[in-house]
């Protein structure tokens, strides 16, 4: 699922610019990927846009605010991914919004915790569904493989 969501990031420079379910599971077909790759990508894209369609905003939070996660949360992020989404978070990188948008799609994968790789990826495809700015320095860093993930990487 993950290649698949790093090939219509490499592949379709806006969000907007990617063809319906249908048309889209076809060009992905015929790009080489699996069926069962396919549909999980596109399920997890619909609930991405089921989610930013129907999530109100977020104020933005106070300097002296804190974000408390749940158990389930914690479980899913484990503590490399926590620091990391604290990390994007602090460096201007994330709002509110666009941060419970990235936890969502973190605790909608059966895996606990989801590795570092995996939400490095959902980061960017968040944002990039977002259409929110991202300069090369930060595409490189979402892009990096980790030693337990082989995610391919800009070309």
């Amino acid at each position: 699922m993950f290649d698949v969501l790093v090939y219509l990031f490499e592949n379709y420079i806006h969000a907007e610019a990617c063809p319906e379910p249908d048309q889209l599971a076809r060009r992905l077909s015929a790009a080489g990927f699996e069926d069962e790759e396919i549909t999980e990508a596109l399920e997890w894209l619909s609930g991405l846009n089921h989610v930013a369609g129907t999530q109100t905003p977020v104020g933005a939070p106070s300097n002296d605010s804190v974000r408390t996660y749940i158990a389930e949360e914690m479980a899913k992020l484990g503590p490399e991914g926590h620091g990391f989404i604290a990390f994007l978070e602090s460096a201007g990188v994330l709002d509110a919004r666009v941060r419970e948008l990235i936890i969502d799609r973190i605790t909608a994968l059966p895996d606990q915790p989801v590795s570092l790789g995996r939400i490095k990826v959902i980061v960017l495809m968040v944002l990039w569904k977002e259409a929110r700015p991202m300069d090369s320095l930060l595409v490189d860093e979402l892009l990096t493989e980790d030693d337990e993930d082989e995610l391919p990487t800009l070309q």
